[in-house]
This record gives C-alpha cells, sequence and structure tokens, in this order.
C-alpha cells in the first residue's frame, strides 16, 4: 500500500495483498474508489494522469493485471474485474468510460460441461483513444481498438475495429472512419 498516497489510502477503500504490484502515479486522481487485490503477484498500474472517481477495481487470482493508461478517466460506478489465473485487463491511454461501466475479464463463476469447464476467463484490451458511454458492458476476450466509441446501455462481447461507433445489445458496428475529439 506504500504506493497509495495518504490522501489516496484516505479516500478510498483499499484492500491490497502484500505480494501485489502497485505503479501508481503520484499524478493520478483516484477518489472514492474501492480496491481489492487478492492472490499472489498480481500487478495494478495506474498512469500519469488517470482520473477515477466512485471506482470498483478487483483483482482476484493469481498472476493477474488492471493497467489503467496516462490520462483515462474512470467514471462513478464504474467496475473493472480481473479474475482467475493470468487475467489481464488492459485501458490504454486517453480513454473515458462514463458511469455504471462494468468490465470483467471473467464470468465470475466455473460452468461445466461433460465434467469440462467451458468458461475460462480471457484478457480484455480497451487502446488508445476509447470513449465508452453509460451502463456499458464489456465482456471477456474484447479487444475495442484506437478512436472508437461505444453507445450508451451497449452489451460488447466481440471485438470491435479502430475509428468505430459501436452500440446495442449484443453491440455492433454502425459507423466506421469516425473521429473523436474531446478532452475528459
Amino acid at each position: 500500500m506504500k504506493n497509495f498516497s495518504f490522501l489516496q489510502r484516505f479516500r478510498n477503500k483499499i484492500r491490497v495483498d502484500k505480494s501485489t504490484i502497485l505503479s501508481i502515479a503520484k499524478s493520478s486522481k483516484i477518489v472514492d474508489c474501492s480496491i481489492t487485490i487478492k492472490g499472489k503477484n498480481n500487478h495494478l498500474i495506474v498512469a500519469d494522469l488517470a482520473r477515477l472517481r466512485g471506482a470498483t477495481l478487483e483483482i482476484i487470482g493469481n498472476d493477474c493485471f488492471i493497467s489503467i493508461g496516462e490520462n483515462s478517466m474512470v467514471g462513478d460506478n464504474c467496475y473493472l474485474s480481473a479474475k482467475e489465473e493470468k487475467s489481464r485487463l488492459v485501458i490504454g491511454a486517453d480513454c473515458g468510460l462514463s458511469r455504471n461501466v462494468k468490465i470483467m475479464t471473467s464470468d465470475g463463476h466455473p460452468i461445466y460441461q461433460n465434467n469440462q469447464r467451458v468458461n475460462y476467463a480471457k484478457d480484455i484490451e480497451i487502446e488508445e483513444h476509447v470513449w465508452i458511454a453509460d451502463n456499458v458492458t464489456i465482456l471477456k476476450g474484447v479487444t475495442i481498438q484506437s478512436g472508437s466509441v461505444i453507445g450508451i446501455n451497449s452489451t460488447v462481447v466481440k471485438s470491435i475495429p479502430n475509428n468505430s461507433v459501436a452500440a446495442g445489445n449484443p453491440c455492433r458496428v454502425i459507423k466506421e472512419n469516425i473521429v473523436w475529439k474531446d478532452k475528459f
């Protein structure tokens, strides 16, 4: 916990196992968040100028990883979860996650068919300069490429190409070759 500043420890609910590797930039702002990390050799990286407000971050398992890129914003009531062995959730630089965004590398429980597990965790990557609107859910195995926008109330179950607008449940590309220029 020594990587968290006094104010960050004071303003947030933080429960971190001792073997966790933390890299929390001093210029990042983490307020009213809940951070839980259980297991061995887990990593949490929060880059320069990243802003997290009222979010829940959960790493449960061994060798798991969450990274939030430079100048990215994670809004109120967002839930970022890397569960199960070697799960990775990466959010690139200059991303904006609005309110109530849920991103999960696993289903949270095993499902079996014929005594074989059928729902293993899969990594999630959100590349640079991605905008994710309110109430979006991003499920395991998805990559959202740079410059894309995900519309409100969408459920993303497949990867989204760069510079696209995607929306719906399930989410699908509705516009291509877009550019957005908003600062968070």
